[in-house]
């Protein structure tokens, strides 16, 4: 029962739908009906502004952290099987938000929570890579799969030169980080294929002046 009560009450935290709930009380407006009709803190900071946009931000990596580091100590067993799985079910709660008609954001911010709470020396590389993609390109979804792709090369690396030892359900789960993040932008690759994907500006140090 305890793990049960661990996947209910990860879920139902990261369920919880952030920028739906701002969008309505800051502009009376549900979020998915506009920009990238996407229920995350990019599409909040495009269409409600930076100062909403940071504010989902912040309580989505916390649902992610919250859930991963609080909730899951009530499993019992393994501690870092608790960790994943409580992590795991607060992603999909945010993507699959019972609150929202199962239509809710990406998962990038709730699983940089889960990732600080369990990867915390790898998580800087992440958000390094991150970083110089998006203030370069401007591309949050390239910045986003990138920085996941960072992720098990950035524990395989330390822990060599470390001699660290990593949970092998920790490496694998890695892994699958990329995997889950290249699936939820699947709509954005597209639109880069195509030359559709709109670029965030505002966050680019090295945009062209125009004439």
């Amino acid at each position: 029962m305890n793990i049960i009560a661990v996947i209910i009450l990860s879920y139902l935290a990261g369920s919880f739908p952030t920028s739906i709930i701002l969008g309505k009380i800051t502009k009376g407006i549900d979020i998915r009906d506009f920009g990238s009709g996407n229920a995350g803190a990019t599409n909040a900071f495009r269409e409600l502004g930076w100062k909403v946009g940071l504010i989902t931000a912040i309580i989505d990596v916390f649902k992610g952290f919250a859930s991963t580091y609080w909730i899951s100590q009530l499993g019992s067993g393994d501690a870092t099987i608790m960790m994943l799985l409580a992590g795991i079910f607060a992603i999909l709660g945010h993507t699959f938000t019972i609150f929202a008609g199962f239509r809710g954001g990406k998962g990038v911010a709730t699983a940089t929570g889960m990732l600080i709470a369990l990867f915390p020396s790898a998580l800087p590389f992440c958000i390094i890579v991150f970083i110089l993609v998006v203030i370069v390109s401007g591309q949050v979804a390239v910045g986003s799969i990138l920085a996941s792709i960072t992720l098990p090369i950035a524990i395989f690396v330390m822990s060599t030169i470390s001699n660290i030892e990593i949970h092998p359900y920790l490496f694998y789960f890695s892994l699958i980080i990329p995997i889950f993040i290249i699936f939820t932008h699947r709509s954005n690759i597209k639109k880069l294929i195509d030359g559709t994907e709109e670029p965030m500006e505002k966050l680019m140090l090295f945009k062209k002046k125009e004439k």
